[in-house]
């Protein structure tokens, strides 16, 4: 069965819910990235489906298809990645290489598992992690900790929420100052 990742953008108070400004995807304040662009592509590389709801998906269809100086490689992923966009409203993704998902989201993802292939990753998408979360679908959690605090937003684990011990697989720093955690359920 195919690995289910949460890989998700968090401050150090634990929102993931970007409502200042505290993560650009193509520049971290002129701080050298690149080993945390390294360990993004690697990651990157690991993975064969993209999971999103349909509000991150229409956001990143917004702004990434059209970025043609992106440096980061990130363009090209993500329009190369087989997306997955769980809607029960959306009917033509309009994006290269994307599916809709209209059933039940766990359902839906527990099928996309039951496939061969490679990892799966959810990003963004915070009500359809909590989903994901809440059925025990998610395998790893993979935390990319920004050196902020925001003090309010949504969280990964919203409250009532209960998940089974996890163990630490990875962690390292990078030089512009962002942490990386990664666990998986024991």
């Amino acid at each position: 069965m195919r690995t289910l990742a949460i890989t998700q953008n968090i401050t150090v108070d634990g929102s993931i819910e970007m409502l200042e400004d505290w993560f650009d995807p193509q520049a971290q304040g002129g701080a050298d990235g690149s080993d945390h662009s390294a360990e993004a592509h690697r990651q990157a590389g690991e993975a064969d489906a993209l999971v999103l709801g349909r509000k991150t998906f229409e956001d990143f269809r917004g702004y990434w298809p059209e970025q043609s100086d992106d440096t980061t490689g990130i363009t090209d992923y993500l329009n190369k990645v087989h997306k997955y966009v769980v809607s029960s409203t959306m009917t033509d993704p309009q994006w290269q290489n994307s599916t809709v998902l209209p059933g039940d989201p766990a359902d839906e993802v527990r099928a996309l598992k039951e496939q061969p292939g490679k990892d799966i990753v959810v990003t963004g998408s915070i009500t359809l992690c909590h989903t994901l979360i809440g059925a025990g679908l998610v395998d790893e959690f993979r935390l990319f900790v920004y050196p902020s605090v925001q003090g309010r937003g949504r969280r990964l684990f919203p409250e009532g929420i209960e998940v089974p011990a996890l163990k630490l697989l990875e962690a390292k720093a990078f030089r512009n100052g962002v942490t990386y955690s990664r666990y998986a359920r024991t």
